[in-house]
Parts: structure tokens; sequence; C-alpha cells
């Protein structure tokens, strides 16, 4: 069975008497442990897409099932548990509590999820550890670089062992030094069996991923294997850890 079952799939908004068409009948499957790209140009339907993925939004027709679960046929409530129990978001923004730690910014999923304080911080140390962050962890995020608010962001996306760690524009506010940085700790993630979806413009950033999803009006242009990802290995280094 695979992580992502979608067929058919259809998004369509009304903009006054006009009818957009921002996903035509779109057909594809994710493998568990996959670290692929979506890319497109502005308009392409990669971010809806997106919303669609990381259960934010619901498709006008077709099939969506992930881990098993229709996720096209449930409702907002049954979506809501879907995105705190399957799902990992890394925002361009980072999206941080500008007043919290690192460590309360990454265990606010299990606070939604109901877990106990002591297993929460438990989780949220270990998560952070695995970042590369042990040592900020009372650090609140104007106390840390861009690259470091972007670990706890990740931290925060793996801290409840989500099926999909899903990042829209991961980069977006970095520096291309640290945004490959950033893209080097996917890569990471990845090897240790983590599936990894990043939505991106940026054909660097793309790069990164071992397949590559190209939309246009609607619709998959291609869906290829990328032969020759950038990797840490590939850029001659090991990896800085920002």
């Amino acid at each position: 069975m695979s992580l992502i079952y979608i067929k058919n799939l259809t998004r369509l908004y009304q903009m006054g008497t006009e009818t957009i068409h921002a996903l035509r009948d779109v057909s594809l499957t994710i493998e568990q442990g996959e670290y692929l790209a979506i890319m497109g140009p502005s308009g392409s339907g990669k971010s809806t897409l997106m919303n669609l993925l990381g259960c934010l939004d619901t498709p006008s027709s077709g099939e969506f099932e992930l881990n098993g679960s229709k996720v096209s046929e449930m409702d907002d409530n049954q979506l809501a548990e879907i995105r705190n129990q399957e799902i990992g978001f890394v925002f361009q923004s980072f999206n941080l509590l500008a007043r919290s730690d690192a460590l309360h910014n990454v265990e606010l999923p299990l606070i939604y999820a109901g877990y106990p304080a002591e297993e929460r911080r438990q989780m949220a140390m270990a998560a952070l550890e695995h970042v590369k962050l042990g040592d900020r962890v009372h650090h609140k995020p104007n106390e840390l670089s861009g690259g470091q608010r972007q670990r706890v962001a990740i931290a925060r996306a793996l801290v409840n062992n989500p099926s999909i760690i899903l990042a829209d524009e991961p980069t977006g506010n970095l520096d291309s030094r640290t945004g490959v940085e950033i893209l080097s700790l996917f890569e990471e993630l990845s090897v240790k069996g983590n599936t990894i979806i990043v939505v991106t413009h940026e054909e660097d950033v793309a790069r990164h991923a071992r397949r590559i999803i190209r939309l246009r009006d609607g619709l998959i242009a291609s869906d290829a294997v990328n032969e020759n990802p950038f990797t840490i290995q590939s850029l001659g280094r090991e990896p800085e850890h920002v």
C-alpha cells in the first residue's frame, strides 16, 4: 500500500461567475521514505496540491488516501486530527511563537495531541537534539539565526513522528548557504526513512530531491526520478549545522 494515493483529484474555485480549475484530474502515488519536490510556476496548481496533501483543503472530486485513510471523505474535525497525527509542516516564514523558547515551540503539536507535560518535554528535547539544537532549547526565535529558526520548525514538524514532512518554500527566507544546509538536513532525514515533500518554484531547491513533479495549468506536466540529486557528498563537504 502506498503512503499517498491520489486518483483524478480535481479542485475548482468559483470566482464570481467564473470557474477556476486549480487542479485537473491529478493522479499520483507517493511511497514511504520518498524525498520529492513539487514544482511549477505561479498558477500551476502546486499550492493547491500542497493544501490538499496537507489536509488544509478538500478536493472538489477525486480520491485521496493517506496511510490507508480516505482523506477525501473526511469532515473538518477528522482532517484536523489527520493534520496533527500524520503531517509535519515546515513553512517559509518559520511560524514560531516569538515569546516562546525553542522547546515550547516544538512542544505545541504535542499539547494539541494531549500528551502529558513530562512526556512532551522529553519528546521535544529529543527532536531538537535530532536537528542539532540541543544547546539552544531555551533560546527564543529572536535569539536564533534564520537557519536555527528553521531547524526549530523542522523539529516541531518531526516531534510527533508524522507520516509526511510537508515543506512549503522552506529556504525562501534564508541566504543560499543556509538554505543548502537546511536541504542537507532534509537529505539526512530522508536517509533515515522520513517522507519529505518540498513545494518550491526554485530549481536549485528541487534538485536536492530524488523525484521531481512539475505542474502546469493544474495538470502534472512531468513526474521523473532525479538521477543526479544534489547531496552532501556532491557538494564536496560535510554538512555544517546552522
